[in-house]
């Protein structure tokens, strides 16, 4: 039967050639999409799978004033008194929430090491990774132990035993006390692991208001959670809120009132923060969900349209095969055996589909990974645990419906050739075209409107220039202060051809300022950026005063006693002159001598947040966040003064680390990067709908109008005209694509919305992406129903004729 039923479909194939062929291109790139998706989905959701404590361990994220996102990181007084007054909390770990990037040295010869992680001695018990040599309980006993991972081990020891060998980091020596090896996807996934954390919190001991700590709670059940929120803000109240007011000498609650909400905190799951973190909380960053929503919505859409186009052109094929079915039920077949025989060519054209779909993925893969930023692979069980499922429900929709519609043929009619009067093959067909063309209208809509969107992002008015200024990456050594050594640098620097000005921030333009201060004015607290500078960082980068004056070096008071702050601190002060106002910052009276206008720091998706912006003398501490020079070179000859940098840079700033550098307004783009690769891939798979749509629709205007072919004959013959019939053979689609259209329009604006309510500054929705779209899915369906309908009218009237 299989042998019969094989013979049976290798013949059709033949005799429709093209159709197969547009038919399995259709499907397999339909489940090629989905298959990306899924890759992208299974990579996503693998992180800490592996970990048994994910359900366990949770982050403190702390809400520092209004206005402001949640920050991953806490006080250093807050885990000891959890862990004694709070039975639920089974144990706690202070981290550094990022790596930092040093060489270690052995023997005199140095490995750079770009994830390198602090933490408390307990790190291992959160993140339970195999150790290869030594054990988790030993790794870290004290600051001066030092954990390596498996690969970082072979570059250091090679073929060594690296337990209680010593090496040189950070200028101290720290023996290896183990090795691991990491399981799977880690939020935090390092290469080395020290554990210099306790020095570093008794810097802070018994201080509620350094919010410079990461912290890890091992938490007894999801349930206990919200009883330790509730004591840890019993702690803030009781530690922080209270003695606060009582040194302002206030009401406790005029004091909250004022205080903002600092403190307030949130608990952040392992299990959930990868893909639904309020902050970038763990080093390995956090996944963009939306963009992975998205990615897989698409892809399903395109599946969906795919098979809809399967059953479109099965359906349409049937007039081909209605006799064979006929001359079949005659000879004994029954309706299984007919749905059977349908069933089994479907899943033969979806195995080629599925080979297809996977040469495509193989091939594009390379260009995938780089457009994600990941190294994925189609090799897993879990992989093909869901390709099997796919091919299921392929097999399912693309199969059942048309060998059941086909099974149901009225023997007597089809063999008398009545099968072209059945409405329900007809309004199967005419619902399924609908459908394409909706689907088609959503993505052209939709591609449309976000290209806007990204456009307008793209070419916002950002409140300053980088071009041809360059940001390098700086790290501070040697005892000589900060700000002290980079005044030598900038200097030698200046000297350099090419160069035209030098300046430095604690901040990094896409990336935002590295620490946050409140001050208070008029009773009100405002949570501010700290935008510590040296002079001239303003005019270099041609951001605009709005009122006063910036810092000048020729006035001393602007070293000690002198602030700007931006417009959105002005109004948050709900002050309209702020200029010659004085405020408290974090205890020290500052005169405010000038208005910055507002400009964009962290991205033109985000909100601009309150600034406050002082010199490096004003506020000493400062130098600690100074973490980038900013530079700016001439236009003629940009590589060649790059080019003295970097030498100077690497024989007179930093031997040991490489020198990185990034023009500005190029690092600045990153920060909506991701929404860039979404227009990309919203515009890609419009190319891939619209062909998809367009096979579908090239392929059943030929079997329609194939079976109006001697209709077409007898209208030629009484005289019709070639644009009477062209009018005729295309209005039944011009009326399904105005249908589609009209059903694609409340999805496409709700959607669209959805995405435009993620960015602070935003497009507008009008009519013209829907008529532009309407205009291009008219002309696309014209071009290729009166293509086909062209060639029909140009018949021999005879050959169709001649057995009337």
């Amino acid at each position: 039967m299989l042998k019969n039923w094989t013979k049976i479909f290798l013949y059709n194939i033949r005799n429709n050639k093209l159709f197969t062929f547009l038919n399995v291109l259709g499907l397999g790139i339909g489940i090629s999409g989905l298959i990306f998706a899924i890759l992208y989905w299974n990579d996503e959701h693998a992180y800490n799978e592996w970990n048994p404590e994910k359900e366990k361990v949770y982050q403190v994220l702390t809400v520092i004033g209004s206005g402001l996102d949640p920050w991953a990181t806490t006080v250093s007084p807050l885990g000891p008194l959890l862990k004694s007054e709070a039975p639920q909390v089974e144990s706690y770990c202070y981290i550094e929430t990022n790596y930092s990037t040093d060489n270690i040295g052995y023997k005199g010869r140095k490995e750079l090491i770009t994830k390198v992680f602090d933490a408390q001695g307990n790190f291992f018990s959160f993140f339970p990774f195999d150790f290869i040599k030594g054990s988790a309980g030993g790794a870290l006993p004290d600051d001066s132990s030092i954990a390596l991972s498996e690969e970082t081990a072979i570059r250091l020891f090679g073929d060594e035993n690296p337990l209680g060998k010593q090496v040189v980091y950070s200028k101290k020596n720290l023996v290896v006390r183990g090795v691991y090896r990491i399981p799977g996807k880690s939020s935090i996934a390092p290469m080395a692991v020290t554990s210099f954390m306790n020095y570093k919190l008794k810097s802070s001991e018994g201080s509620w208001g350094d919010y410079n700590f990461g912290l890890l709670l091992k938490i007894k059940s999801p349930e206990a959670v919200p009883g330790v929120i509730k004591k840890i803000d019993q702690l803030f109240l009781d530690y922080k809120t209270k003695p606060g007011a009582k040194e302002e000498g206030i009401a406790l609650e005029d004091y909250i009132k004022k205080d903002g909400g600092e403190g307030t905190v949130l608990l952040e799951s392992l299990k959930t923060a990868r893909l639904h973190s309020a902050d970038n909380a763990y080093p390995e960053g956090k996944g963009n969900y939306q963009s992975l929503v998205i990615m897989l919505g698409l892809s399903l859409l395109i599946l969906i349209l795919s098979i809809v186009n399967y059953i479109n052109l099965a359906t349409a094929n049937a007039i081909k095969r209605a006799k064979e079915v006929g001359v079949r039920k005659i000879l004994g077949a029954d309706k299984g055996n007919i749905i059977r025989q349908f069933v089994y060519e479907t899943v033969i054209m979806t195995i080629a589909a599925i080979l297809l779909a996977l040469v495509i993925v193989e091939l594009s893969l390379p260009y995938y990974n780089d457009f994600l930023g990941k190294e994925l692979v189609i090799h897993s069980g879990q992989f093909y645990g869901q390709l099997l499922l796919i091919f299921g429900v392929v097999v399912i929709f693309a199969g059942l419906f048309p060998a059941g519609y086909v099974a149901n043929f009225e023997t007597l009619n089809v063999l008398k050739g009545n099968f072209g009067r059945s409405k329900t093959g007809t309004w199967l067909r005419n619902g399924m075209l609908i459908l394409q063309f909706a689907i088609a209208s959503f993505f052209i809509i939709g591609s449309y409107i976000v290209y806007q969107q990204v456009d307008y992002m793209s070419h916002k008015d950002l409140g300053f220039q980088g071009k041809q200024v360059v940001e390098i990456s700086y790290r501070q050594k040697g005892e000589k202060s900060p700000y002290e050594r980079y005044r030598t640098i900038k200097q030698e620097l200046s000297k350099i051809k090419g160069v035209e000005q030098v300046s430095t921030g604690t901040f990094s333009f896409g990336k935002g300022g590295m620490s946050s201060t409140g001050f208070e004015y008029n009773n009100r607290n405002i949570q501010s950026k700290n935008m510590a500078y040296d002079f001239g960082m303003l005019e270099m980068m041609h951001i605009q005063i709005a009122d006063g004056r910036d810092l000048s070096e020729s006035l001393s008071s602007d070293t000690i006693n002198t602030i700007l702050i931006n417009e959105t601190a002005a109004r948050m002060m709900n002050e309209k002159n702020p200029v010659g106002k004085e405020i408290n910052w974090n205890d020290k009276k500052l005169k405010i001598v000038g208005l910055v206008k507002d400009f964009h720091i962290n991205g033109p998706q985000n909100k601009i947040p309150p600034m406050t912006f002082l010199h490096f003398k004003t506020i000493r501490w400062m130098e600690g966040n100074m973490s980038q020079v900013f530079v700016k070179i001439g236009p003629e000859n940009t590589e060649e003064t790059l080019l003295s940098i970097e030498q100077f840079w690497n024989t007179k700033v930093d031997s040991d680390y490489p020198f990185q550098y990034v023009f500005v307004d190029k690092g600045f783009a990153r920060a909506y990067e991701s929404y860039v690769k979404q227009k990309n891939l919203f515009s890609l798979l419009n190319i891939v709908v619209i062909l998809i749509s367009l096979f579908g629709l090239f392929a059943l205007a030929t079997f329609s109008i194939e079976r109006r072919m001697k209709e077409i004959a007898i209208r030629k013959t009484l005289g019709a005209e070639t644009r009477v019939l062209l009018r005729e053979l295309s209005k039944q689609y011009l009326i399904f694509c105005v249908i589609g259209f009209l059903i694609a329009l409340f999805p496409v604006y709700y959607l669209l919305e959805m995405w435009l309510d993620n960015f602070a500054f935003r497009i507008g929705i009008t009519v013209l992406p829907f008529a532009i779209s309407f205009v291009v899915l008219l002309l696309l369906t014209l071009i290729v129903v009166l293509s086909r309908a062209l060639q029909a009218t140009r018949i021999d009237v005879l050959k169709y004729l001649k057995y009337e």
